[in-house]
C-alpha cells in the first residue's frame, strides 16, 4: 500500500457509492414527474396515488446522494490539494454554479413540492416538480463540465503552473460535454424506470391479494416503467456508440483497451467478444472473434483500421516523455477492466431494452399475460440491480482510461497526491468511509423494504385520514 494507491482507492470508493444514487435520483423523479403530468393531464386519482407513492423513493434516494456527495467534496481537500491547487480555476466555477443554483433549486422546490400537496393548485404542484427535474440536469451539467475538462481540457491557460480559465463558454461547448452529458442523462433515465419497474415487479410477486385499484395502479406503473425503459436504453445505446466513436480520436488507448487491442489492425478490424489480456506478454487468450464487426462499431463502415496500444504508447512516449515530475510514466491502462466493464456496460444496456420490448408485449390490453408467470416478475424484479452494475461499469471506464492523468495531457495522478498525506491517515479514512457508507446502504435499503410493506392506495388513504384530522383534536396527540 502507498498514498497514491489508497488515495485513488478511497475516491473511487466515494466517487462509486455517490453514483448509485445520483442516476437514482434523477432518472425517479423525472419518472414521478410524468406520472403526476399524467394525474394533471387526466385528472385520474390513480396517476395522483403513484405519483405520491414513487415519489417518497426518490426522496430517500436524494437524502442519501446528499450525503455521500458533500464527503466526496472534501476529498479535494484532504488527499488531492496538489490536483485542486493546479485545476481550482477550472473546478471552481462549475461547482459553485452547482451548489449556488441547481442544488440550491432542489432542495427550495422539493420542500415546496412535499409539503404543498392539497394546498396548491394542480399545476403549481405539477410546475414544483418539474423544477427539481431542472435542478438535477442542471446539476448534472455542472459536474460533467468540470468532469469533462479534465477529458477533454479546453478553454485554459498555463500560467504560475496552474490552469486558468480564459473562456468560460468553450467549457460549456466542450464536444466531451456534450457527449458525456448525452450518456449520463439517458442512463440516469433509464436508471430511474428500471428501479420503478423492478420495485413494481417486487410489490406484485409479495402481494397476493391485492385491491382492484391497487392492480391497476401497479399495471399502470409497469407500463409507463417499461415504456421509458426502452426509450432511454434505446437512446443510452445511441449516446455510447457516438461517445465511443469519438474516443478513437480523441483518447484512442482508453478505446483500444475497451477493444484489448494491442497491435494496430489491418482494414477489417475483427472484434473480440470475449477474451483474457495479458498485460506483460500483450497478447489476448481464449478469444472469441467477429469479422470485420470492430470496423463497423468503431466507423460505421466494414473498412477502417483501429490502432493499437504499442502503437499509442510510443507516440505518448513521444509526446509528453518516459518521466514527467521525476516519475516514470506507463501510459497503459488497466485494459482487463476496461474491457470487460464496456461488455457488462453494453450488455446490460441491451438486456434492459429486450426485457422492456418483451414486458410491453406481455402487458398490452388485450393480453396481460406478463401477470400470471411469476419467473417473468422475477426476471423484471432482478432488473432493479442492472443499471447500477452499467453505470459503474461506466464510470470505470471514463476515469480509469485517462490513467496516467487526473487531467488528460496537463496533470498526471502522482502530481495531483497531497504531499501531506500519510499511509496511516488514508487508511483510517478509508475504513472510516467505508463502514460510513455501509451503514447508509444499510440504512437505505432498510427503509425503502419497510416503505414497501405498504400499498399506493391504503397510503393515500392514511394521507387522506391524517389531513382530514383536527390538530387540536385530542387522538391527535
Amino acid at each position: 500500500m502507498n498514498i497514491v494507491s489508497l488515495a485513488r482507492f478511497q475516491f473511487a470508493m466515494t466517487t462509486i457509492f455517490h453514483f448509485f444514487f445520483v442516476p437514482f435520483s434523477i432518472g425517479t423523479v423525472f419518472t414521478v414527474a410524468v406520472m403526476e403530468s399524467m394525474y394533471v393531464h387526466t385528472g385520474k386519482d390513480e396517476y395522483k396515488k403513484m405519483t405520491r407513492f414513487w415519489g417518497n423513493i426518490f426522496l430517500l434516494s436524494f437524502a442519501v446522494g446528499v450525503v455521500t456527495g458533500i464527503i466526496q467534496e472534501f476529498q479535494f481537500g484532504m488527499n488531492w490539494s496538489d490536483y485542486a491547487r493546479f485545476m481550482g480555476d477550472i473546478f471552481g466555477a462549475p461547482l459553485a454554479f452547482e451548489a449556488l443554483l441547481s442544488f440550491f433549486i432542489e432542495s427550495t422546490f422539493i420542500g415546496l413540492w412535499m409539503f404543498t400537496w392539497n394546498k396548491v393548485g394542480k399545476k403549481l404542484h405539477l410546475f414544483f416538480i418539474w423544477m427539481i427535474v431542472f435542478g438535477t440536469v442542471t446539476s448534472s451539467l455542472w459536474i460533467l463540465a468540470a468532469n469533462s475538462f479534465m477529458q477533454h481540457p479546453v478553454g485554459f491557460t498555463i500560467r504560475n503552473g496552474r490552469a486558468e480559465m480564459v473562456d468560460f463558454a468553450a467549457l460549456l461547448t466542450n464536444k466531451q460535454l456534450v457527449l458525456e452529458l448525452g450518456h449520463v442523462l439517458t442512463g440516469a433515465l433509464l436508471t430511474g424506470a428500471t428501479i420503478i419497474t423492478g420495485l413494481t415487479a417486487f410489490q406484485l410477486l409479495k402481494k397476493k391479494n391485492l385491491s382492484a385499484v391497487n392492480q391497476e395502479i401497479y399495471h399502470k406503473t409497469m407500463r409507463l416503467g417499461l415504456l421509458l425503459m426502452l426509450i432511454f436504453s434505446l437512446g443510452s445505446i445511441g449516446m455510447g456508440d457516438v461517445q465511443m466513436q469519438a474516443l478513437v480520436h480523441d483518447q484512442p488507448m482508453k478505446f483500444a483497451a475497451t477493444e484489448a487491442v494491442y497491435k494496430t489492425t489491418g482494414d477489417e478490424a475483427p472484434w473480440t467478444v470475449v477474451g483474457v489480456a495479458d498485460p506483460k506478454t500483450h497478447e489476448v487468450k481464449g478469444k472469441i472473434e467477429i469479422p470485420d464487426m470492430l470496423s463497423i462499431l468503431s466507423y460505421h463502415s466494414t473498412k477502417g483500421s483501429v490502432k493499437g496500444m504499442e502503437e499509442i504508447n510510443a507516440e505518448l512516449e513521444k509526446r509528453y516523455g518516459t518521466h514527467i515530475a521525476g516519475h516514470k510514466m506507463n501510459y497503459y491502462v488497466p485494459v482487463n477492466t476496461l474491457f470487460w466493464s464496456f461488455r457488462f456496460m453494453a450488455g446490460f444496456g441491451s438486456l434492459m431494452a429486450l426485457v422492456s420490448i418483451v414486458g410491453l408485449v406481455m402487458t398490452r390490453k388485450k393480453k396481460q399475460s406478463l401477470y400470471e408467470h411469476r419467473w417473468c416478475l422475477w426476471v423484471l424484479a432482478l432488473m432493479t440491480f442492472t443499471p447500477f452494475i452499467a453505470n459503474t461499469c461506466g464510470w470505470l471506464i471514463t476515469e480509469l482510461g485517462r490513467a496516467p492523468w487526473t487531467v488528460y495531457g496537463l496533470f498526471t495522478i502522482e502530481q495531483s497526491v497531497s504531499p501531506n498525506v500519510s499511509v496511516a491517515s488514508l487508511l483510517t479514512s478509508n475504513i472510516v468511509y467505508f463502514c460510513l457508507f455501509t451503514g447508509l446502504a444499510v440504512v437505505l435499503i432498510s427503509l425503502i423494504i419497510r416503505y414497501l410493506h405498504n400499498d399506493p392506495d391504503e397510503l393515500a388513504k392514511k394521507d387522506q385520514a391524517s389531513f382530514a384530522t383536527d390538530p387540536f383534536a385530542k387522538g391527535a396527540f
